[in-house]
């Protein structure tokens, strides 16, 4: 008879990075990674706010995560937007670099998240230990119910 293998549930989520960090959006929170399409500028809005763009025939406004939290963006090309549709919000966040779906156990599931990254407690629903790197779990969910992500105008 096959040797039983001991099987362990796990957690899925897309694995990116912002600032140095790792994080990880829940899989039902991202419906789309895209490389960063062209944009068009628009006037009067928050510098964080890159433009929009048009993707299969839809307007998509994209948010310089970075820049939203008040870092400067590093000058790479190979950006990555995570599309999130909830409701009538459709939107791209701009974030580094995407690693894809990511499967964690979910007994490596921690409520702290690192000192480093505690700035954006308030996006963030814990942690996970993978593969040597922490992992903090980083929902757009939250940060679209945030008022200022919502006031994109400029002041």
């Amino acid at each position: 008879m096959p040797e039983q293998a001991d099987i362990k549930p796990h957690w899925s989520g897309i694995g990116f990075t912002l600032g140095g960090y790792r994080f990880i959006a829940p899989m039902g929170e991202v419906v789309e990674i895209l490389a960063q399409p062209p944009s068009t500028r628009l006037p009067g809005v928050q510098p964080w706010v890159q433009g929009v763009s048009n993707v299969r025939g839809r307007l998509l406004p994209l948010i310089d995560l970075e820049r939203f939290f008040g870092s400067v963006p590093g000058n790479r090309k190979d950006r990555r937007v995570l599309a999130l549709e909830l409701g009538d919000l459709y939107t791209g966040l701009i974030v580094n670099e995407v690693f894809g779906m990511q499967h964690i156990p979910v007994d490596s599931f921690r409520e702290e998240v690192p000192e480093e990254v505690s700035a954006l407690k308030p996006f963030l629903a814990g942690s996970y230990q993978h593969n040597n790197y922490v992992w903090s779990v980083f929902s757009p969910y939250k940060l679209a119910q945030n008022a200022e992500f919502y006031n994109a105008a400029a002041s």
